[in-house]
């Protein structure tokens, strides 16, 4: 069975701007909105705008349309595609990363040991706190 293509938006798309960056205005314009007078973001930050105005800005307008909101990331496509799962975790909330619970128990362990100059003794060290991780500290 022949590998399966990728998509690729110039000769898959069949218009002349195809591929190429045509800008939000554009964009929204081609699906039908009026956009006179519309900034690209109310300020600086995406939080800025009013959420009772879906139409205030065009970055809004966007973030509101079903087909760019559902679309996946080509890091989730590829990642299903290899038969890996993703698990976004919210940013600065280390205590819900389980990685992180793991690191902080083998790091703790490895203080303990007596220093050493011997890259051979550090690396079998690191090896051997890594491998004291109990199940239970993984599972919380």
């Amino acid at each position: 069975m022949p590998p399966k293509r990728k998509w690729n938006p110039i000769e898959d798309c069949g218009t002349p701007l195809a591929g190429q960056f045509k800008g939000m205005v554009r964009i929204l314009e081609e699906r039908g909105f009026n956009m006179d007078h519309k900034k690209a973001q109310c300020g600086s930050k995406f939080t800025d705008c009013d959420p009772e105005k879906p139409n205030c800005c065009c970055r809004r307008i966007l973030f509101n349309e079903p087909d760019f909101r559902e679309v996946e990331s080509i890091l989730a496509s590829d990642a299903k595609e290899n038969g890996y799962q993703i698990v976004f975790l919210p940013k600065f909330h280390c205590e819900l990363n389980p990685i992180e619970q793991c690191w902080g128990y083998a790091k703790r362990r490895y203080r303990l040991l007596p220093p050493s100059s011997s890259e051979g003794d550090l690396q079998k060290n690191v090896v051997a706190c890594l491998d004291e991780i109990p199940l239970i500290t993984m599972r919380r």
